[in-house]
């Protein structure tokens, strides 16, 4: 079939390079062979690594014989290593095991004679280490051959020049040229296997590129072949929107350009060493980082243009093992070249500055170093700055280890608004501080210093914000009861609706019961019913508190759906960590004054939010709805309502036709009250959620200040549960007395809580109209009505069901979708 001619030109030449894998040393190099001879380019450049840990071993075979060491048996065992492998690998491996031997017969000459001399100059470290490379390109070629392909076989130190300067190895490309130009002329195969990492000084000498250098071989050689497209074949697939060591949820980029690539990494991101783009940025050469187990895949194409369409932050980089150094003082202010001496300071003692930041007072001048050379950043500034702080101009040099950079990177941040806040905003959420904050005026990357400990916290933080990954949350519930048990199955049926359409991924990591404790570290809670049967004593919820926060999750939640005052006791202590709480418990909202306003204050303090909603009428929107009216400046003149589920429906039912007690007995019999009916009938938990309210409205009112009507008998208010339950036909009379009464003045018995303008409130069993809205409600249903100054001639209603698992548990759910979307999540 004919290419169409929009399709992208087949590249004529391509370059490939590859470093170590995960594979065994022989079905490594077949593997490569694989990719290289599937090749359909008509021109064909192969740079290679050394076999993965070889260079590392050469160093140290370089330090043991510096000191002198016995480096004989590291380098047997290096030489039978690729030994082996030629013979595992080649149906004819003579004439490459006689190389192996004379190459490593080399590098034991080199080794006597440093370890004689005990000073060796350069070149003869760089002849040892980059001796890997000479090997396994030894061996690839060979195969190569003995597969039918067309290969020459160059070792880079026959043509390439370069010379080290401060800023690293530097191309001296005329005479390059000139060289390759004679060897091509010697070597006219289409398809050439390259050594990477070594090269020659402009004395002839051998020498390597440097640390990463195999990646730099590839784009200078690629650039001296003039290839059209450069491949680095590595184990992922691409570049990474972040550190998946960090964030497990880091996705493929399908593109960025060379200035993104070089600004993450900058920061030490697993993209391609910033001096491997000068080659290619001088010739427009594109880079594609591939996996070498996944050759379908395509990988990330790094070119001028990059990729405009995805969002504005292309990708987050993470540098580590930094500490700050600040110079501060009031005499720095408008003083021409004060920066000047700072940087000419740090550059005298060799110092490399990570990232800058400066206020505009001049007050102060921070600088972010390797930890390892902070002591003498602090040093080297108090020296250069030694008379201003004698004379007070400078209050002093401060250093601060333990600090990471944070950086985000895109090319779409540029002229885009609100970036900035949103990282910062993710952060402030993360509860992570920051230190030191630096952009420049290219607007592609934001840099923020934290503390290390925040670090892994920050990053996925930030990462969900710009929607890389989805907006994780670490999980606690606390009461596997009734509504506990509904609210997990609901959570595990919504799962995977929440992550593929709104990015949310909830992740249960502690439960917890009265007798039990389950701790898990990857959030499946698919079988949290048979963990909890296995599950250890508690340990108490200090250790569930903790492991929330072990996690490094950017959002920690504890979910208390216990009826339990000691639990909301550690209310104002989660909160003032961070860890935001959701609850149906009452204890917290109704309990001492005292506490409320610790946890008000908590939460204030922190930035953790505190959610109640189905504290009053379950998974109706009670709270919210007086919350919008107050927020938007209307007057509270009244609130009445039945708070109960199980009065309501007693009272709903209760006509006469049968006696009250009997109604009792059949909503224990459903359910619909708790286990004691006492704790319904007493008024308690109806007043309760009228102190909620009252609070929520800004009243200081105490459970002690609510008027409350028990419907319970004294006589039996003191009871033990049996007891109670077998004496409940003296509630009878006085209930049908009471009902008889009502139908006299053409009214319906309610039991109502009602709280005043002023404070005052009452919860009472009530006489109403027949036409009154509280004397129409369906069975378990809860009926709100606010009387405010907007809605003062028809009171704002609110009414639904009020009672049972499934709907309290479904209010709950609300509240931490609320609280996942102002944590950032879409929904």
């Amino acid at each position: 079939m004919d290419s169409s001619p929009l399709d992208p030109p087949q590249p004529v030449c391509r370059a490939h390079k590859f470093g170590g894998s995960s594979l065994a040393d022989a079905a490594r190099i077949r593997h490569v062979a694989d990719l290289l001879l599937a090749d359909d380019a008509a021109r064909q450049i192969a740079v290679t690594s050394a076999m993965q840990g070889t260079t590392n071993a050469l160093v140290a075979l370089g330090e043991t014989a510096t000191a002198g060491g016995d480096w004989q048996d590291a380098l047997d065992a290096l030489r039978q290593r690729h030994r082996d492998t030629a013979r595992a690998l080649l149906e004819q491996p003579d004439a490459v095991l006689a190389r192996i031997d004379a190459l490593c017969g080399e590098l034991a000459d080199l080794l006597q004679a440093t370890s004689l001399l005990r000073q060796p100059g350069r070149t003869a470290l760089e002849r040892i280490h980059g001796m890997g490379e000479v090997l396994s390109t030894t061996l690839l070629h060979a195969h190569l051959l003995e597969r039918g392909g067309d290969y020459a076989l160059l070792d880079a130190r026959e043509v390439l020049v370069v010379r080290h300067t401060d800023l690293g190895a530097v191309v001296d490309w005329d005479a390059s040229a000139a060289l390759l130009a004679d060897w091509r002329a010697r070597h006219p195969q289409p398809r050439v296997n390259v050594t990477g990492y070594v090269a020659r000084d402009e004395h002839g000498l051998p020498t390597t590129l440097g640390r990463n250098g195999s990646d730099y071989s590839a784009a200078i050689f690629a650039s001296l072949f003039a290839t059209d497209e450069l491949h680095i074949w590595s184990d992922v697939d691409g570049v990474l929107s972040a550190d998946p060591r960090i964030v497990p949820e880091a996705v493929p980029l399908a593109a960025m350009s060379y200035r993104e690539a070089c600004e993450l990494a900058y920061f030490g991101a697993k993209v391609i060493h910033p001096q491997t783009m000068t080659p290619a940025i001088a010739r427009g050469l594109p880079i594609l980082m591939r996996n070498t187990f996944r050759p379908e895949f395509p990988g990330t194409r790094i070119d001028a243009v990059g990729d405009r369409s995805s969002g504005p932050v292309k990708g987050l980089t993470l540098g580590s093992n930094l500490a700050l150094v600040c110079l501060e003082g009031a005499g720095l202010i408008g003083v021409p070249g004060t920066a000047e001496r700072v940087f000419a300071a740090l550059h005298a003692a060799h110092i490399s500055v990570v990232m800058i930041s400066q206020g505009s007072s001049e007050h102060s001048i921070c600088c972010v170093v390797h930890e390892r050379e902070a002591t003498a950043a602090r040093d080297a500034l108090r020296e250069a700055f030694a008379r201003e702080l004698a004379g007070a101009q400078v209050q002093g040099v401060t250093m601060l280890a333990g600090i990471s950079v944070l950086a985000a990177v895109g090319d779409g941040m540029a002229g885009t608004p609100g970036v900035a806040a949103q990282m910062f905003e993710a952060l402030a959420r993360a509860r992570v501080n920051i230190r030191a904050i630096a952009q420049g005026a290219s607007e592609r990357n934001i840099s923020v210093a934290i503390n290390s400990s925040d670090a892994t916290r920050a990053l996925r933080a930030v990462h969900a914000s710009f929607w890389l990954s989805p907006q994780t949350i670490a999980l606690a519930v606390i009461g596997p009861g009734k509504v506990g048990s509904a609210l997990l199955d609901q959570l595990q049926a919504a799962l995977p609706r929440l992550r593929e359409r709104h990015n949310i991924d909830l992740r249960l990591r502690a439960l917890a019961s009265r007798s039990s404790l389950w701790l898990c570290e990857h959030g499946d809670a698919s079988d949290w019913r048979t963990r909890m049967q296995a599950a250890p004593s508690a340990d108490g919820l200090d250790q569930l508190a903790t492991h929330l926060l072990d996690a490094h999750l950017p959002h920690a939640v504890v979910i208390d759906c216990s009826a339990s005052d000691s639990v909301a006791q550690r209310y104002p202590d989660w909160l003032a960590t961070g860890i935001h709480v959701i609850t149906p418990n009452k204890q917290a909202g109704a309990g001492p004054l005292a506490r409320y306003e610790a946890i008000r204050a908590a939460k204030a303090k922190s930035g953790a939010r505190f959610r109640y909603e189905a504290t009053v009428g379950a998974g109706l929107p009670v709270i919210s709805t007086l919350r919008d009216l107050l927020d938007t400046g209307d007057e509270l003149l009244a609130i009445e309502g039945i708070f109960s589920g199980t009065l309501a429906w007693l009272f709903n039912m209760y006509d006469g036709s049968k006696p009250f007690s009997t109604l009792v007995r059949e909503a224990h019999a459903l359910g619909y009250t708790e286990p004691d009916p006492r704790d319904d009938l007493s008024g308690t938990d109806v007043a309760r959620k009228l102190v909620i309210l009252a609070r929520e409205s800004g009243m200081p009112l105490s459970l002690a200040d609510v008027q409350v009507e028990s419907l319970v008998p004294e006589t039996l208010r003191g009871a033990d549960r049996d007891d109670f339950m077998a004496g409940l036909e003296t509630l009878d009379a006085p209930m049908r007395t009471r009902l008889d009464a009502a139908r006299a003045n053409g009214c319906v018995l309610r039991y109502v809580a009602r709280l005043e303008r002023d404070g005052k409130a009452s919860v009472a069993l009530r006489e109403l109209p027949v036409d009154h809205a509280f004397a129409h409600l369906r069975l378990t249903d809860n009926c709100v009505s606010f009387t405010t100054r907007r809605y003062c001639d028809n009171p704002l209603v609110v009414q639904g069901p009020g009672a049972g698992p499934e709907v309290t548990a479904a209010g709950v759910f609300s509240d931490l979708l609320r609280l996942a979307a102002a944590l950032g999540a879409k929904l």
